[in-house]
């Protein structure tokens, strides 16, 4: 969703800044200068990616002439990245952030090196480098000579030809070649009478002869010894312009990198005016306040009329760890995980999908989320969980932001319970950690009473009867309900297991739970009477008649029958 890119450069620049945020607040923020000048001034960032369309991949073109497997189409794209980096740095001249302006310093445009490769190579080289059609005409003087004799090749041949007819005096006499026995002379039957005696014969026809001329030989030699020798020199002549790459090298991949970050800075800002960012505040302390914060992608693919925003606020004191609970499917997990994700795009420098947000730097973003497990190497899925919590528990520092979804839920009720209790007061009185913990252990809602700086937040639904809305607000204060079964109605689990599944949790919330099956699922008698039921003596009947053979007499008789019989 923030890839806005026009060029690999800038996708893999993107891709490194969005796995390594920024950690120091005055980097973060001449990042976030250059992106709000580029929104400000959409003109002028579309005329910059616009202009970065033209730029390849220089830095694996690099890698490629470094280890000699460079083609003529690589050094033409580098010619198209350097002739485009002037209109650039036109562009650039007109901003005034920092980044901007270092960005204009480290773009060079290498105005030899562009001209040599614009002097050399052909508009659209071919990709073989052994073909010739590489070198343009005029760069080489030995080159265009060669080629001039390749190319006038069929004037001589005319020319020869037309001198042999009105020397021999045979009118169809006619030069050729082919690639098994050269140029030859081509005599009919007709007129092998008149072959002077200078011509060898070469190939004898069906209706002609084939001869050469010592000349004609000479001739032979001098051009494909010409067309040999013009394709090896093109060859050369490619050598030492990849060459004249190397000697540039270290400018190059500086012009590179900067094009990269240049289009990295122009996605970032194409994104915050797509979908209406904002720019976060951020410092070091300590606070992380969210107003009307989106998931940004979520927010995304279902339009920001239909998302429902929800504000956030965690700092370092009375507010550090917040136990998220409420209903299967209303929103827990996309809150946290949108937090997190406006926390990234915020250190990394972008603007944020909020209202506004004030977000203090972390030095690491830890989270337990989802449910995966290693069988190969013996891990469970619950052992996956556990070894991920302990990296967390052991790593996470005051400056952390954490957040947990359902950790405790791989174990029986009250293990999970007791871990997730003690993981929350490690968390809080040890670690001191930032943390959002969505969790159905209603109970956990208790810390709230026990520990300063634990706050409890709860996901709002409206209910009619048997029916729920989810609302997906984040609201304060704790859930005791998890609305399973409802959510399991919605799945399409059937009514029986849903009836059942609804008696079995009203006999558990009152401590007293009848686990007898009841309903459907009530055990079905195995002592047989002595007496056949007369209903059961019927559906055999039934089951053993063939209406088709029945007539309606006969049928309303039988109907009558066992009408008398059942009473």
């Amino acid at each position: 969703m923030l890839d806005q890119t026009v060029t690999a450069l800038g996708a893999r620049r993107l891709r490194e800044w969005l796995l390594a945020p920024l950690r120091q607040v005055p980097a973060i923020e001449r990042r976030q200068a250059a992106v709000e000048e580029l929104l400000l001034d959409r003109g002028a960032g579309q005329r910059l990616r616009e202009r970065l369309r033209g730029v390849c991949d220089v830095e694996r073109l690099l890698t490629r002439v470094v280890t000699n497997r460079a083609s003529a189409r690589d050094l033409a794209g580098l010619r198209a990245s350097l002739e485009a980096v002037p209109a650039l740095r036109q562009t650039l001249e007109e901003k005034n952030a920092a980044d901007l302006r270092s960005l204009l310093e480290r773009l060079d445009p290498l105005p030899e090196l562009a001209a040599h490769l614009q002097a050399a190579l052909v508009d659209d080289p071919p990709l073989a480098l052994r073909e010739g059609g590489l070198i343009r005409d005029g760069f080489s003087a030995e080159l265009d000579e060669l080629r001039a004799i390749h190319r006038d090749g069929r004037r001589f041949l005319l020319s020869y030809q037309q001198q042999e007819a009105e020397r021999t005096g045979i009118p169809n006499l006619r030069v050729g070649f082919n690639r098994v026995f050269g140029f030859y002379l081509e005599v009919t039957n007709s007129f092998r009478g008149q072959v002077p005696a200078d011509y060898a014969r070469k190939q004898t026809l069906k209706n002609a002869e084939r001869y050469v001329t010592p000349r004609l030989k000479e001739y032979e030699a001098k051009v494909l010894s010409a067309e040999d020798r013009a394709k090896e020199l093109e060859f050369d002549l490619f050598q030492q312009v990849c060459a004249r790459v190397l000697e540039q090298l270290e400018p190059i991949k500086q012009t590179a990198a900067a094009l990269g970050e240049l289009d990295a800075l122009c996605s970032l800002a194409e994104v915050a005016a797509l979908h209406g960012y904002t720019r976060p505040q951020v410092d070091d302390g300590g606070a992380l306040e969210i107003e009307e914060g989106r998931h940004p992608v979520l927010a995304a693919t279902m339009g920001a009329s239909q998302f429902v925003p929800n504000d956030c606020r965690l700092d370092g004191g009375k507010r550090r760890l917040a136990i998220v609970t409420g209903p299967n499917m209303a929103g827990k997990s996309t809150f946290i995980r949108q937090v997190a994700l406006i926390q990234i795009l915020a250190q990394m420098g972008g603007f944020v999908p909020a209202r506004r947000a004030r977000v203090s730097v972390s030095d690491r973003i830890f989270a337990r989320v989802g449910a995966s497990d290693d069988l190969a190497r013996g891990r469970s899925t619950f052992m996956v969980e556990m070894t991920e919590t302990a990296n967390i528990l052991n790593n996470a520092t005051a400056r952390s932001l954490v957040i947990l979804d359902e950790v405790g839920r791989g174990t029986s009720t009250f293990d999970g319970l007791a871990l997730a209790w003690a993981i929350s007061e490690h968390l809080l009185l040890v670690r001191r950690a930032r943390t959002l913990f969505a969790t159905h252990y209603h109970q956990l809602i208790d810390l709230a009473a026990v520990f300063p700086g634990v706050v409890n937040l709860n996901v709002a639904v409206r209910e009619w009867g048997e029916e729920i809305v989810f609302l997906h607000r984040i609201v304060e204060g704790g859930s005791d309900r998890s609305y399973g079964i409802h959510v399991a109605r919605l799945a399409g689990v059937p009514r029986a297991v849903l009836e059942r599944a609804q008696a079995v949790l009203a006999d558990l919330e009152k401590g007293n739970p009848d686990l007898t099956p009841r309903g459907a699922h009530a055990p079905r008698k195995t002592q047989g009477s002595l007496f056949e039921d007369p209903a059961q003596a019927l559906g055999k009947e039934l089951r053993g008649l063939d209406p088709d053979t029945l007539a309606p007499l006969d049928a309303l008789l039988k109907l009558r029958e066992w009408k008398k019989r059942l009473g």
